[in-house]
């Protein structure tokens, strides 16, 4: 299987980024305003003449498919960005932070059961979001990954089946943990449209939208053009050296300036 799938978060006013999902200026990256994720999404459209699918059980001979997700479970999934989706005819992947649902600037239980009837997907996006989850103990992912799951699955009245790894960490254990969680199919912020399997568990990589990229680069990337997927993929192997070298001390640079300065590099 191949797809084309791009990551998301909040859709808020930039005066209002503190309103929905992780508070803070490293979580703001990845917050779009309203006006301009309408523009994505016209763009897209436009670019692709595709709908974005939720079809989790493609075969490999379908047309490589479009996945839209969005990371955190923040309560723009609710109040903005559902509603914006659904006027374009399309429906999304909506990954929660199962310990965060009913917290300040979260979704509720109500909520989520909403967007589930609307025939949005509800994944899991681990229990507590840990920084680096590649850095768990194998007993700390199966706790986040099979904790989440019952968590939503208990919600919906229905099996979650799909996840997305927070914090942009993967490793196989990672994906072991998992499939051993129950879960199929698995996002990562890997840049990449190819997936592989990690005992039965379909890996798929995602391309990360920040609040800077412009409505063209996204539907450009969703049209499946090259340029824009290889800044990317250039872009991120840079920043997984700068993580190996640097550490646990990568999560502080990450909100400087120069680390800022570099990302607005990338041509987004």
């Amino acid at each position: 299987m191949k797809a084309i799938s791009l990551m998301y978060h909040d859709v808020v006013s930039r005066d209002q980024r503190d309103s929905s999902g992780f508070p803070g200026a490293d979580a703001a990256l990845y917050k779009i305003a309203p006006d301009r994720f309408r523009r994505h999404v016209e763009s897209i459209r436009r670019r692709t003449l595709a709908t974005p699918s939720t079809d989790l059980d493609q075969n490999s001979n379908d047309r490589t498919p479009l996945f839209i997700t969005f990371d955190d479970g923040g309560i723009s999934a609710f109040t903005t960005i559902a509603g914006i989706l659904e006027e374009a005819g399309w429906r999304g992947l909506f990954f929660v932070t199962a310990g965060c649902v009913g917290q300040r600037s979260f979704m509720t239980p109500d909520h989520i059961r909403e967007l589930h009837r609307r025939g949005h997907i509800i994944g899991s996006h681990s229990l507590s979001h840990p920084l680096q989850m590649s850095s768990c103990t194998r007993e700390e992912m199966i706790e986040e990954w099979s904790e989440s799951v019952t968590i939503l699955s208990e919600i919906l009245g229905d099996r979650v089946r799909v996840a997305s790894v927070p914090g942009g960490h993967y490793s196989k254990q990672v994906g072991q943990t998992a499939a051993q969680s129950g879960i199929e199919i698995l996002f990562t912020s890997e840049p990449t449209v190819s997936a592989n399997v990690v005992d039965g568990c379909i890996v798929l990589g995602r391309y990360v939208i920040q609040r800077w990229t412009s409505p063209e680069t996204a539907a450009a990337i969703a049209a499946g053009k090259l340029a824009p997927r290889l800044r990317h993929t250039i872009f991120w192997n840079t920043k997984k050296g700068l993580k190996a070298v640097a550490g646990n001390y990568y999560a502080k640079a990450r909100k400087s300036s120069l680390v800022s300065a570099v990302e607005r590099a990338s041509g987004e």
